[in-house]
C-alpha cells in the first residue's frame, strides 16, 4: 500500500503560481485595471519574501505587466507556457508527499464542468511548469484545486455538488469519491459539505469561497448575518451540518466564522461571488482579499487571527478579481517543494 499525504496549504511555501491576464483571456475587457490587480499581488507576495512563479505568454510581456510593480525580480520566474485563463488554483499541481518523496499531482481540468475552453489550461503542468521527476499524471480524473481543502493529517473538506457533479467525473457517489481520494491524495476521512452556495459562482461551489481547515481541528467558514439576504438559509444550513461534522477521533471542529462581505454586483447586476474564505495562507502569512469595505475587511481580518494567530495577515483589495467570479486563493497556487 503507497503512503499518501496531502499537504496542507500552511506547511510551507517555497513559491506562489499566478497566471497573468493577457489580450486572448476574458481580462480583455478590462485588461489594464487586470493587469494592475496582479502586479498587486505579485508586490504583496514577493515583498513578504516569497518568489513568485508567473505565467505568461512571454518573458516581455511579463516584464511589460510587472514592470510598474515594486518588485525585487530576483524572486520572479517567468514560465512562458499556452493557458486559456489565470485561474491557476484550479488548473495547477497538487502537492503530496507520496513514499516519502515530493510529488506533484496533475489532474484534469475540464472548465469547471464543461462551462469554459480549458484545452491549454489541462495542460499547462505537463508542459513546463512541473519538472518530470516531481510530476505525476492523473488527468484521467477531473479535481480542481478550489475544490478540495486540507489538514495534512489525512482529512480532506469538499463540496457534493462540486465533486459529485455529472460534468466532472460522470456524477460519481460519494462512497465513490473517497475511495478515489483516499488512493489518489491519501484521504482517510473526508468530509462532505452538502449545503451552502455563493451567487454568481461558477464552480459550483467550491470549498475555497465556503470554508477553510485550519490547524488544532479549526474549520474557518462564511456566515451570513442579514436575514434577508438570499444567502442567509443555505450559509445557515452549512453552519448546521458543520457542527455536525466530527474529527477522525470523534471530536466537534472548532468552528470561527467569517463574515460575507456586502453584495458586489457587476455591470448587469449579477451579484459577485466575494468571499474572504478565499485566503491564502502560507507558514508565515496569511493573504486576505478585501473588497474595499472597511468594516467587513477588518473584521476577516481580525477573526483570520483567532485561527492562526502566529501569522501576518497581508490585505490585498481584490476587486478587480471578483468581476470574473473568482478572488485571490482561485488566482494562486503555492508550491510547497522547490522546482529545481
Amino acid at each position: 500500500m503507497e503512503d499518501i499525504r496531502f499537504i496542507a496549504e500552511w506547511e510551507e511555501c517555497r513559491a506562489i503560481v499566478v497566471t497573468l491576464p493577457a489580450s486572448f483571456t476574458d481580462w480583455d475587457y478590462i485588461l489594464e485595471e487586470s493587469q494592475a490587480q496582479y502586479r498587486r499581488l505579485v508586490e504583496a507576495f514577493t515583498g513578504a519574501g516569497y518568489h513568485c512563479i508567473v505565467i505568461a505568454p512571454s518573458e516581455d510581456y511579463a516584464r511589460q505587466v510587472l514592470g510598474a510593480a515594486t518588485v525585487d525580480t530576483d524572486k520572479v520566474t517567468v514560465k512562458c507556457i499556452e493557458y486559456n485563463d489565470t485561474w491557476v488554483r484550479d488548473y495547477g499541481p497538487l502537492a503530496v508527499v507520496k513514499d516519502g518523496r515530493a510529488r506533484l499531482l496533475d489532474f484534469g481540468f475540464n472548465g469547471w464542468g464543461l462551462k469554459f475552453a480549458a484545452d491549454k489550461d489541462n495542460l499547462v503542468n505537463s508542459r513546463g511548469l512541473v519538472p518530470q521527476h516531481l510530476y505525476r499524471n492523473e488527468r484521467d480524473f477531473e479535481l480542481e484545486g478550489g475544490s478540495v481543502d486540507t489538514d495534512g493529517e489525512g482529512t480532506v473538506l469538499t463540496t457534493s455538488r462540486c465533486l459529485c457533479s455529472p460534468n466532472r467525473n460522470g456524477g460519481r457517489t460519494k462512497a465513490e469519491l473517497n475511495e478515489i481520494l483516499r488512493r489518489r491524495l491519501g484521504a482517510s476521512h473526508v468530509l462532505w459539505l452538502d449545503y451552502g452556495y455563493l451567487s454568481g459562482d461558477d464552480t459550483d461551489s467550491h470549498i475555497d469561497t465556503l470554508c477553510r481547515m485550519a490547524p488544532g481541528n479549526v474549520i474557518l467558514f462564511t456566515g451570513c448575518r442579514n436575514m434577508d439576504d438570499e444567502h442567509f438559509e443555505p450559509l445557515l444550513a452549512m453552519r448546521a451540518q458543520l457542527t455536525l461534522m466530527r474529527t477522525p477521533e470523534g471530536d466537534p471542529y472548532n468552528l470561527v466564522e467569517l463574515p460575507l462581505p456586502d453584495p458586489i454586483f457587476d455591470e448587469d447586476g449579477h451579484r459577485l461571488p466575494a468571499s474572504y474564505a478565499n485566503y491564502l495562507v502560507t507558514p508565515r502569512h496569511i493573504f486576505m482579499p478585501t473588497y474595499n469595505q472597511p468594516q467587513n475587511d477588518m473584521t476577516a481580518c481580525q477573526t483570520m487571527r483567532i485561527a492562526f494567530p502566529d501569522h501576518e495577515v497581508v490585505a490585498v483589495e481584490c476587486l478587480t478579481l471578483i468581476k470574473q467570479h473568482g478572488s485571490l486563493h482561485c488566482a494562486t497556487m503555492q508550491l510547497p517543494f522547490d522546482l529545481d
